[in-house]
């Protein structure tokens, strides 16, 4: 299946992109993570990090589907 990934903040630095298509055989995002963290050197564990799926905050357990639009957002640092 391929999804759409979307990367902000730590992750497009770790990713070297914006955005890619990605074959994935991941079923629920969780597992997605994972690929990209193995793949990327992510180093945030996937508790410290949301997900939105098709622009709706989800959860990591939350089933994908051909096409979906995936992002994963670190934590935000304020001050």
């Amino acid at each position: 299946m391929q999804v759409r990934v979307s990367y902000f903040a730590l992750f497009r630095e770790a990713a070297g992109k914006n955005e890619e298509l990605v074959d994935t055989s991941a079923a629920i995002a969780g597992e997605l993570y994972r690929e990209l963290a193995a793949r990327y050197g992510f180093t945030l564990a996937e508790a410290q990090v949301k997900v939105a799926v098709n622009d709706v905050f989800a959860e990591h357990v939350t089933q994908l589907r051909q096409g979906d639009h995936v992002i994963f957002i670190p934590p935000i640092a304020g001050g």
